[in-house]
């Protein structure tokens, strides 16, 4: 009798602790139950960066938990985004879509443009607790000015200064509309290159190559690196104008191929540049 009642409580215990296992096992102490991890938040958007609900939660005072950022994408995210706590968790709780802990040059697109939307555009005073929609989501910005269909600034373009290389028309970004040492745009960088997308956009056959070249402090890797990065930094921003990304051939050099001496300061600015070349165009065209 003591044995079959000893046998009926064994197996109670047991079935209790199957039970109760699964709920057990998703409480790690991490994100989505594993070590070191993230989840999206409960207010997810689209992994696109498209509309959706962004979990905006993290990072505040009242979260002890410690997001950093990791990955080729991260010179790629906004200031806002890199450079605060808040936006550091918005980037990793929505946006390590493989939740390896590592943000790539895809990821960290998709984050610039939810947030883009998330500020409709003011990124500068965009308040984390503040505004939005009641999905979290700003309202988006008023249109711009239209533009008469095939019709592009030749004025402009001329500001440019396009010079004649072995691809066609060239321009050259200096490393002055680049964070320092990053390849984040400094604010309104992008603004000078929206004669350059209307003109694309009059021309949708048109097609550009974005070539990025470093000076040789650092690295030939790290070099290599950034120049890709600030590459693709620039044909972000024309993808951001509306450019279809497959019209554009991006090409990291390093510290290959200075057009100055990388002996004084001077030289080694001038190294530090992104050429957009439109391919097989005359750069006296735009006179």
């Amino acid at each position: 009798m003591r044995t079959t009642r000893t046998t009926k409580t064994l197996a109670a215990m047991l079935l209790l602790g199957t039970i109760a296992a699964p709920a057990l096992a998703q409480d790690h102490g991490g994100y989505g139950g594993d070590q070191g991890g993230y989840q999206n938040g409960p207010d997810r958007g689209g992994s696109d960066g498209g509309p959706g609900h962004w979990d905006r939660g993290g990072g505040g005072p009242e979260d002890r938990r410690h997001y950093d950022l990791a990955g080729p994408g991260v010179p790629l995210l906004y200031p806002e985004l890199r450079n605060s706590p808040r936006g550091r968790a918005f980037v990793m709780r929505n946006f390590d879509m493989n939740r390896d802990g590592f943000i790539d040059p895809r990821e960290a697109r998709a984050a610039d443009r939810a947030f883009d939307q998330m500020a409709h555009g003011d990124r500068g005073h965009f308040a984390w607790d503040r505004g939005g929609d009641d999905r979290g989501m700003a309202p988006p910005p008023p249109p711009g000015p239209a533009v008469a269909e095939g019709g592009w600034d030749r004025q402009g373009m001329r500001a440019y200064h396009f010079r004649q290389n072995r691809y066609g028309a060239m321009f050259s970004m200096g490393d002055v509309l680049f964070q320092t040492g990053s390849a984040a745009l400094r604010p309104g960088a992008a603004d000078k290159l929206r004669t350059l997308a209307g003109y694309l956009h009059a021309h949708p056959a048109q097609a550009v190559r974005i070539d990025g070249f470093t000076d040789a402090v650092g690295s030939a890797a790290s070099n290599l690196a950034l120049s890709r990065a600030r590459a693709d930094s620039v044909a972000h921003a024309l993808s951001e104008q509306g450019v279809n990304p497959q019209r554009l051939s991006l090409n990291g050099h390093g510290e290959a191929d200075p057009v100055a001496s990388n002996a004084d300061a001077a030289g080694r600015q001038l190294n530090r540049r992104v050429e957009v070349t439109l391919v097989g165009q005359r750069a006296d065209s735009f006179n």
